[in-house]
């Protein structure tokens, strides 16, 4: 039975609750009407690195009509992965691999399109309309059209924040074709709290804040670990540290965080025990069937494998670790280049941390020419 016209908001709410969302907001599909022209001086600037898919999906990525030309409304929502414990405690552990919160779990991807195409079935059972899912693949702008929907606001390392889940929601969008109305209320777009704090800034390893409010992605530790395929440059894998994928630093000092519950977590995203804290001599050790096997049902899966061994070269480099030596030395004439370089890096980086602390470690791989 079509549900009346004041109801169908709380049904609405309480459907998407039953799907595991905590955070629900609706806006007009203009309701970000300065979001294309940050997106293109953000392009302007180059920030973007290569990922070309950013300036390729410009205009269908500025404005939800410019993917869609009939949306007249955007239901923007919410999906904790609020973590049980500390996301940096891995910091103080050389011999362990550092995996972003968001990805020790289940593939978001999977999980919160799911969600999405079984609330928006619902809805268009009970009020009758055209409509369209996205989760982050496609060319939307989820973070401005979920602040224009009052679920949070883009703080100022340009994530997302939540007052009641801090900085750790999974977000997607649904695109429709209702009137907003008395049956179908907007949201008032959330304010901006984040005040004088600039802790997230000052996290930031790399210095990947050129101000507030602005990233350059060059310089983000998850860009260079996930997006860069090639070599990472030399001035950032100290600072790298022992992170494989992602980067939470930003994220986790967000005094916001403090009213954000894992009990409030879709259970999807409890990690998994093998990417808690993965080993970096196992990492070091994949080749292409043990990548799939163990990041199976992971998002880092796209990454593939030799993407993988550079970053763990990498934080094998920066660990101090001798015995990770003849692993790294099991690398140096690897098939694909970009890990033979970073293993040869990595050798050399031991080598070097080695002298400087006064060691006696043998390093007997070849190391890089010049």
């Amino acid at each position: 039975m079509l549900i009346g016209k004041p109801k169908l908001r709380d049904a609405l709410e309480a459907k998407a609750a039953e799907l595991g969302f905590c955070a629900i907001g609706v806006a007009r599909a203009d309701a970000a009407p300065l979001a294309a022209a940050r997106l293109r001086a953000w392009l302007d600037s180059g920030a973007h690195g290569d990922m070309l898919w950013m300036a390729e999906t410009e205009t269908r990525r500025g404005a939800p009509q410019g993917l869609w030309p009939e949306v007249k409304s955007v239901i923007s929502l919410g999906m904790s992965y609020a973590p049980d414990g500390d996301p940096l405690a891995l910091a103080d552990a050389p011999d362990r691999g550092r995996i972003s919160v968001y990805a020790q779990g289940a593939d978001y991807h999977d999980v919160v399109k799911k969600a999405l195409k079984a609330l928006a079935r619902w809805l268009v059972e009970e009020a009758g309309c055209d409509l369209k899912v996205f989760v982050d693949t496609a060319p939307v702008m989820e973070k401005p059209l979920a602040e224009a929907a009052g679920i949070g606001w883009q703080g100022k390392h340009t994530n997302l924040v939540s007052r009641s889940d801090g900085s750790w929601l999974f977000l997607g969008a649904i695109y429709t074709t209702l009137e907003l109305g008395d049956d179908l209320p907007p949201d008032e777009r959330h304010a901006m709290r984040c005040g004088s704090c600039t802790a997230c800034l000052d996290a930031c390893p790399t210095n990947a804040f050129p101000a507030p409010f602005r990233l350059d992605a060059r310089r983000c530790i998850s860009y260079l670990t996930i997006e860069h395929k090639g070599p990472i440059p030399e001035e950032f894998r100290a600072a790298i540290g022992n992170r494989i994928y992602g980067c939470d630093d930003c994220l986790a000092v967000c005094p916001w965080n403090r009213f954000a519950s894992a009990a409030r977590a879709n259970q999807a995203f409890l990690p998994r025990a093998e990417l808690a804290a993965p080993a970096l001599a196992d990492l070091l050790r994949l080749d292409d069937p043990g990548f799939r096997a163990v990041f199976a049902g992971s998002p880092i899966k796209r990454i593939g494998r030799n993407r993988m061994v550079r970053n763990a070269a990498i934080a094998a480099g920066n660990s101090g670790l001798a015995e990770l030596v003849p692993v790294l030395e099991s690398l140096v004439d690897d098939q694909d280049p970009v890990v033979a370089e970073a293993a040869r890096w990595a050798l050399s980086r031991l080598s070097s941390l080695s002298r400087s602390d006064g060691e006696e470690r043998k390093v007997s791989a070849p190391l890089p020419a010049g």
